[in-house]
């Protein structure tokens, strides 16, 4: 029968139609790309790039890790430097201290080489005797003596304060007493030197004891 042949032909053409598409047909035609639908290739890049954001991290941490050593390096060149400049400050230290040391020594040896001389002249007078010396003789071996030993003294730096009628000043005499002034004008000034005073190289050695006068108020 004729309809039937019809009815046949309808439902195997819509069986072809429900098995879509033939082996030829390309699948990213369908549906578009496997990255997902309305995917476009060059999304992708946004993967790339989030892995290179790690790469920036490392890196810092491998420049801090270079600043360290360096530091580490620098702070272990100082420490060497200070000690060896320690080193160089003791040593210079120690040679000034021996140097001081020496030369204090040879001055005091140049001042009593320059004694000697009046300990001789001391010794000769002391060997003499009533027998064979005068008194003006002993006398003069004695102001020799005394001569020898102040050129010696005043060659090394001593001077002699012997401040008689000079204005009086405490910072080199020493008022033993007082005497009542016999004029106008001597008022505070030296009347007698009992003890010379002396000084060496603008050193103090001893003051000079005097009497001064003093206006009656």
């Amino acid at each position: 029968m004729v309809p039937d042949s019809e009815d046949g032909a309808e439902v195997e053409g819509a069986e072809a139609e429900v098995e879509g598409p033939s082996e030829g047909t390309d699948s990213s035609d369908i549906g578009g790309s496997a990255d997902g639908p309305g995917a476009e290739p060059g999304d992708t890049a946004g993967i790339e790039d989030g892995a290179e954001l790690d790469d920036p991290g490392g890196a810092e941490e491998a420049g801090e890790g270079e600043d360290l050593a360096a530091l580490q390096e620098e702070l272990k060149r100082l420490r060497d430097q200070h000690l060896r400049l320690a080193a160089d400050f003791e040593n210079y230290r120690k040679r000034a201290s021996a140097e001081l040391t020496g030369n204090w020594v040879r001055a005091r040896a140049d001042l009593v080489r320059s004694l000697v001389e009046g300990l001789d002249d001391l010794q000769r007078v002391s060997c003499f005797t009533s027998e064979d010396t005068t008194v003006e003789a002993l006398i003069e071996g004695v102001d020799l003596v005394e001569r020898n030993i102040l050129k010696a003294l005043t060659e090394a730096g001593l001077e002699v304060l012997n401040p008689e009628g000079e204005r009086f000043d405490p910072n080199i005499m020493e008022a033993m007493m007082r005497v009542p002034a016999e004029e106008d004008g001597q008022d505070e000034t030296v009347h007698q030197v009992f003890l010379k005073g002396y000084m060496f190289k603008d050193q103090l050695v001893r003051p000079a004891r005097v009497s001064v006068y003093k206006d009656d108020d």
